[in-house]
């Protein structure tokens, strides 16, 4: 199904850019040297995956304001150019093409589910602009022109499993997202299952615009597991836990993820609906940190009192933004390869979430992570990781041995 799905992503990128770049040449063009620098988003400031966007594009921003306040970069200011991709895969695909050929941006930052990611991406591939995706997914994206500042599942599913497993049992049902988000990282739970003694009862996966979760709680019900683990996404999802809460199993049956909270679904939730979820990650507001505590000052100062909760992608496109900074400063230039060259140097940033470290083999990052018990609209952090390595990407991808390469794989688990 991955294989169709990806099949199908890259016919209706073909279709949406194939015609109009008739003609144009296949690279981006060089911005005015004296000018602003621009920096493109590309996020769903809108739609039903807005409660992941909107913290994200506050995030970027807040981190562009600094830099221009610092100085800037290279004597330029940074001109942000903020596009809502409104959940639609056909505006991702417009607005990464118009990022790249109109307004000639030095980098898009964008992206919030595997999907849109996979439509971006070949479009800034093809015209030569670098991209930066902010989110935390699936692993295995292998390309030279792409840089992750999110974590993948050999970093928090890897630690969230055994934690999970040693405090409730063994057994594990699985509810998840119907795209190659959800259904990659299923099969990544159920390794992690299998190697530390356990059995997965059943897999089910659900498209993002469901809201009906009355069946599969009633399945749940009846097969007894130990833990159910959620790679549920986006606002219609919201509805599973309000269900689960309703139909009493709150306490029965405790939940584990590593995508809850990401969307303030914590925030969202009522603690009757949340307390308990434990979750692994690595960023949540919590963290206790001078230079945390400092940064979520800011950000509240910056966006007032509805100011949302900082979560996990809000960290990633936060600290995108720095390590792209960075590897400019280093450069000395704003050209994609000279700056593709200074971060494969394995550049580290000091982000609010701890260091953070470009893998040159894979344009990831060594990052930390915790785990977290969800306590009344807060995160309590129970166990921290150090410097964890992006090992599942590290198994398929070595961009230092095959620069060209360019392609997802799923990895073979």
């Amino acid at each position: 199904m991955a294989i169709t799905r990806r099949s199908f992503i890259n016919n209706t990128v073909l279709s949406a850019v194939g015609l109009a770049a008739t003609g144009l040449p296949k690279f981006g063009f060089a911005a005015d040297s004296n000018g602003p620098i621009k920096v493109a988003t590309i996020l769903d400031l809108s739609g039903g995956l807005d409660i992941y966007g909107k913290a994200m594009s506050d995030a970027i921003n807040l981190a562009a304001e600094e830099i221009n306040t610092s100085g800037g970069l290279l004597g330029r200011p940074l001109q942000m150019i903020n596009y809502d991709a409104q959940s639609s895969m056909q505006l991702y695909a417009q607005y990464a093409q118009q990022a790249a050929l109109k307004d000639q941006v030095a980098v898009v930052h964008g992206g919030i589910t595997s999907a849109s990611r996979e439509v971006i991406r070949p479009v800034l591939d093809r015209f030569r602009t670098l991209y930066f995706y902010p989110a935390q997914y699936e692993g295995g994206v292998c390309d030279r022109n792409y840089f992750s500042s999110g974590s993948t599942p050999s970093q928090t599913v890897e630690k969230l499993v055994p934690y999970a497993m040693k405090k409730w049992g063994k057994k594990v049902y699985i509810l998840a997202a119907d795209y190659n988000y959800g259904q990659i990282v299923s099969a990544w739970v159920k390794k992690y299952v299998q190697d530390n003694g356990g059995e997965v009862m059943d897999i089910e996966f659900f498209p993002l615009d469901v809201t009906d979760f009355g069946a599969a709680i009633s399945k749940v019900q009846k097969a007894k597991p130990d833990i159910v683990w959620s790679a549920l996404v986006g606002g219609a999802h919201l509805s599973f836990y309000r269900q689960w809460h309703a139909s009493g199993m709150t306490g029965k049956i405790p939940i584990a993820s590593t995508v809850f909270g990401s969307g303030n679904e914590h925030i969202i939730l009522s603690p009757e609906e949340s307390n308990g979820i434990l979750v692994c990650a690595n960023y949540m507001q919590e963290i206790p940190t001078p230079d945390n505590e400092a940064f979520v000052k800011k950000f509240k100062a910056k966006y007032g009192k509805n100011a949302p909760y900082v979560h996990d992608l809000a960290m990633g496109a936060y600290q995108g933004m720095l390590l792209w900074a960075a590897g400019v400063r280093k450069a000395g230039d704003i050209d994609r390869m000279k700056v593709i060259a200074a971060l494969e140097t394995g550049i580290s940033v000091a982000s609010p979430s701890g260091k953070v470290t470009v893998d040159p083999p894979t344009h990831h990052c060594i990052l930390d992570v915790h785990i977290a018990e969800v306590q009344n609209h807060e995160m309590k952090i129970l166990e921290s990781y150090s410097q964890q390595a992006p090992a599942d990407t590290a198994m398929v991808c070595n961009l230092q041995k095959n620069p060209r390469d360019n392609k997802q794989y799923q990895i073979k688990l």
